[in-house]
């Protein structure tokens, strides 16, 4: 098999040969074990003994046979899974749909029937590759009612824009979604749509579009969506130019999800506070995801209603009587004087036929504004992903939660995330780290985040010496402490980095100021490591980067110069823009920079709008504008560095 891969490695997708290598995999393992019945074969995976097989498990299985994967990748082959054998549509893959996956293994030719199983699948389009070769080996789905409701999404979103008259309203039926992301206009006003001021709209190139412009948009587009946390490590600008479903549909997945979760934190929305359970800290609270809080959310709602609880968004809504209940619960009573009653009518409610029952509930969604995401196919099937965009946009418009007047609460808990912490957690989950990071402090309690960001830095990782989940009820913490401990220890012998004093019990506390000490040395060797790529090996520091900076500079016959990241200058953004002009000239339009006399809102105005073009041009810069404004010199290397990076790249 392994050679076999080998000699075909140019006409496959990198995609088909990891999927290809995992059923081969799963097949030799699981016919050594003949002996045994299914479940056995079941459990062997299933090492958590959950019931369920996970993206985590593959990971480990991949490791176990020297083929480790970074956790994008295995979401990757877990999603072309999922899309095949996930009969009940809840995200994951049970005794029953594995039993189904080793009774397909079991054909001769595996990629066939895998293709053929996923053409059959009622909702998925198959596509092959974009050219005679690549068809050959390349199979790609997409759910056709993932793309009906990004289309109604962004339709409403931004029917109002003057910017996508051109562009909107979008046929859900057809296939003009792809084509009309295709200049990157939509995808750039979707990003400031999830998360405001983002982009700013003078970097976007909106007349007279050629194919370089377009290109540039993109750019903008991909390198702002990675800004704000979104996997992008696959797709590229020609992807997105070409319309390719299943990269579309992905990015704007991510897109569309930050926007909806947004608030759904304790800290910018206190009243979620009313969600504690009886006994129940604040700061276990804080720790949930936005998932979670929804589903937490709605069964409050539900138990106020003398309703059953939920336990997910797929299985359990199916009949939509759930629903009925959220709606009755959060729609307006007209308490308020400028509040209109909204009657929810359950004349519905006992239908018999399932969709018919979901119509009429989604007429009652309809009557608050919000029938987004799902049609009653959705809801009768239990699609879990548009179940969950609909509860989310249900929460964000009528949360119907009242902050509590108990003032007991740790205030300081509900401060929010700085910046910086939003920066890092933004950075990590543009990587394809796993699980996502939703708060950085507990999220990394037990190191395993920081372990795989070390593989992406080149440190190494002795994955047999790191616990992993499920940690046990009695010792779990000690097992997470170990882990952190020898994340420290790495830090400290193999990365050699800067840790005086950081000890395990730190991160697995969750120390602000230690723990992002180390998160920092993580982001500064990635970034350095990429230099180093660029430059053929040679090592890179500060100094390096100063020099090169003020050579380009010079070079280009500019005035601006710097001394150091801390260097006062570089709060009005000047030697930023001076330096994209001279890597990309043309690409920073005068009239849009202020000069003299600048007041903070000039300095802010140049440092989005540097911080834009330099996306636009190629360079994946985190940082935000405030960090430029204020002169943060950590945020400051990574922007200079990551334009030498472009910089050097536009060289070679």
């Amino acid at each position: 098999m392994l050679t076999y891969l080998c000699q075909k490695k140019k006409y496959l997708s990198p995609r088909t040969v990891f999927l290809t290598l995992y059923l081969f995999l799963t097949v030799t393992i699981l016919r050594s074990l003949h002996k045994y019945k299914n479940n056995l074969w079941f459990h062997f995976t299933d090492i958590d003994n959950s019931g369920y097989v996970s993206d985590y498990e593959l990971q480990d299985l991949f490791k176990e046979a020297s083929l480790p994967l970074p956790g994008y990748k295995v979401r990757e082959i877990v999603e072309k899974i999922i899309a095949v054998t996930d009969s009940n549509k809840d995200g994951r893959i049970n005794f029953e749909e594995f039993v189904s996956i080793i009774q397909e293994l079991k054909s001769k030719d595996v990629s066939k029937s895998f293709r053929k199983s996923i053409n059959k699948k009622q909702g998925i389009t198959a596509i092959g590759g974009t050219s005679a070769i690549s068809s050959e080996g390349t199979q790609h789905s997409y759910s056709e009612e993932e793309k009906v409701a990004f289309v109604n999404w962004i339709n409403k979103a931004l029917q109002d824009d003057p910017d996508c008259k051109h562009l909107l309203p979008m046929n859900p039926s057809d296939a003009s979604l792809f084509k009309s992301l295709a200049d990157g206009i939509l995808l750039c006003k979707m990003i400031n749509f999830s998360q405001p001021d983002t982009i700013d709209e003078r970097a976007i190139n909106k007349k007279k579009l050629t194919p370089f412009t377009i290109s540039e948009n993109l750019n903008l587009a991909l390198n702002s969506a990675s800004a704000i946390g979104c996997t992008v490590v696959n797709i590229g600008s020609q992807d997105l130019q070409e319309g390719k479903p299943h990269l579309v549909l992905g990015l704007l997945w991510q897109i569309i999800k930050v926007g909806l979760f947004a608030d759904i934190e304790i800290s910018r929305n206190e009243a979620l506070i009313t969600l504690l359970n009886e006994g129940e800290e604040l700061d276990q609270l804080m720790k949930l995801s936005p998932e979670e809080l929804l589903l937490r959310w709605m069964n409050y709602h539900l138990a106020n209603a003398g309703w059953q609880k939920i336990s997910n968004f797929s299985q359990d809504i199916k009949d939509s009587r759930a629903y009925y209940h959220l709606l009755n619960q959060i729609a307006p009573k007209g308490d308020d004087l400028d509040e209109l009653h909204i009657k929810i009518d359950f004349s519905g409610f006992h239908d018999k036929n399932d969709l018919r029952r979901a119509e009429y509930m989604l007429q009652q969604a309809d009557k608050l504004g919000c029938r987004q995401f799902v049609t009653p196919a959705d809801v009768v099937a239990g699609n879990p992903k548009l179940n969950l965009a609909f509860v989310a946009n249900l929460f964000n418009t009528y949360p119907a939660l009242h902050k509590p007047d108990n003032s007991s609460y740790d205030l300081n808990l509900l401060e929010g995330e700085s910046n910086e912490e939003r920066t890092f957690r933004n950075w990590m989950n543009s990587l394809g780290i796993n699980p996502y990071v939703n708060h950085l402090y507990s999220d990394l309690s037990d190191a395993l985040i920081i372990f795989q960001l070390y593989d992406m830095t080149r440190v190494p990782v002795d994955w047999n010496h790191v616990n992993k989940p499920p940690y046990p009820l009695l010792g779990g913490n000690m097992k997470k402490i170990e882990n952190c401990n020898y994340a420290v220890e790495l830090g400290k012998t193999k990365a050699k980095f800067s840790l005086v004093g950081i000890a395990g019990h730190d991160l697995n506390e969750g120390n602000p100021t230690l723990t992002l000490a180390l998160v920092w040395q993580l982001m500064r060797r990635y970034t350095l490591n990429v230099l180093s790529d660029l430059g053929e090996g040679e090592k890179v520091n500060d100094e390096i980067i100063i020099k090169w900076v003020n050579q380009t500079l010079a070079k280009a016959n500019k005035k601006t110069s710097i001394i150091s990241f801390k260097d006062k200058s570089i709060s009005t953004s000047l030697p930023v823009l001076d330096l994209i002009d001279a890597i990309a000239p043309k690409a920073v339009r005068p009239e849009m920079v202020k000069r003299e006399d600048l007041s903070y809102q000039d300095k802010l105005n140049n440092a989005k709008y540097a911080i834009s073009v330099a996306r636009k041009i190629g360079a994946r810069i985190y940082a935000l504008p405030d960090d430029l404004v204020e002169v943060k010199p950590k945020m400051v290397m990574t922007v200079f560095a990551c334009l030498m990076g472009r910089g050097l790249n536009k060289i070679k």
